[in-house]
């Protein structure tokens, strides 16, 4: 069981017995749905630790608070073993994982689910106990693995947290290279992060030119975290960076859907206006509302992009083809453009 399904489960028996005050449960509502927002969105991972419900609980002493709405968010559709099998997106994570480590063609499903038909998650064990471990969350719209956890495959006697760092290097890259290729081109920082409770270590493997990681890991315990980032060097169309910021700070997680010429046109505006605009603190949908331009207008618009995004990229053979019609793509991708406009950028924080 995850900890953040043990942890799930502890705060919603809690919170049956306690009741919510209404500004706490916003407060925590909104900021785990900005996590959410990033994640869902390729965001590049701050040098700090947030773990959903975790946060929560290490910020607010009366984190039950926040568990019947938390657990509203998490639209999660649990998946059994044989489903994940015969499902498209499930059988081609698995076909990639039994490629990059054969000997997990003997673990076994221990958890599956899917969230919103946007992401595929699927956690294998090793059978027979507590022992190797893999978690994988797969975009079901690009077929892109984007995060995989790899537990456990050092001895419990020494955890790969106590390795050398060139030692913990060593093991990530070899991670790297099986599930996602050569990384001889990329660049490399490795450091510690502030973390009083357990030692951990953040990796950055960065292409040259880029300003974003492509792959960023974290490693702590016996567990190292990878997430796929793609951070490339920005297109020659793309006029604006950090449209969003967070604590005053640029914020990359939604450029890639709002840098289109296509809501500027919309919208008659500039990108530099429309970041100006977010500066504010207004989402896309108040900015068009005060133009008499429609939300749904705005989604059409960004989803039609992204999905001619994607299939240019199944044909060149960037990306997988999923082999779903221009219709199933665009309802795929809606969910995740209406999550990205009404974003709100947020307020540098008050020391």
């Amino acid at each position: 069981m995850t900890i953040e399904r043990k942890i799930r489960e502890y705060l919603h028996k809690e919170a049956e017995t306690m009741e919510c005050p209404l500004a706490i449960t916003k407060r925590i509502e909104q900021s785990y749905s900005q996590y959410l927002q990033r994640k869902r969105s390729e965001t590049t991972m701050k040098k700090r630790l947030i773990g959903g419900i975790v946060a929560a609980a290490l910020l607010i002493p009366t984190a039950a608070f926040a568990a019947p709405t938390l657990i509203e968010i998490l639209t999660r559709t649990p998946m059994t073993a044989e489903q994940v099998k015969v499902d498209e997106v499930g059988k081609a994570t698995l076909e990639k994982l039994y490629s990059a480590f054969p000997e997990t063609k003997l673990f076994e499903i221990i958890e599956a689910s899917s969230v919103q038909g946007v992401q595929t998650s699927i956690i294998l064990q090793e059978k027979g106990g507590t022992g190797k471990k893999f978690t994988l969350h797969t975009n079901a719209i690009t077929g892109e693995i984007e995060h995989v956890n790899q537990e456990n495959w050092e001895p419990k006697l020494k955890p790969l947290i106590t390795l050398s760092n060139q030692e913990i290097k060593a093991k990530v890259d070899y991670l790297i290279d099986k599930m996602y290729g050569n990384i001889t081109g990329y660049e490399f920082a490795m450091e510690q992060m502030d973390n009083p409770d357990q030692k951990t270590v953040i990796l950055n493997y960065t292409k040259k030119g880029s300003k974003t990681p492509f792959y960023q890991v974290f490693v702590q315990g016996n567990t190292i975290s990878v997430s796929l980032i793609g951070g490339e060097t920005t297109p020659s169309n793309t006029q604006v960076e950090g449209l969003f910021s967070t604590n005053g700070k640029p914020d990359y997680f939604a450029d890639a859907y709002l840098n289109d010429a296509k809501l500027f046109s919309l919208l008659k505006i500039s990108p530099t206006e429309l970041k100006e605009e977010l500066a504010k603190g207004k989402s896309v949908v108040e900015i068009a509302a005060s133009k008499n331009i429609s939300k749904q207008q705005v989604i059409d618009v960004i989803a039609k992009t992204q999905v001619d995004l994607q299939i240019q990229g199944e044909n060149n053979g960037d990306v997988p083809k999923n082999n779903r019609s221009n219709e199933q793509l665009l309802k795929a991708i809606e969910p995740k453009v209406l999550q990205i406009i009404e974003y709100k950028t947020e307020a540098p924080s008050k020391k």
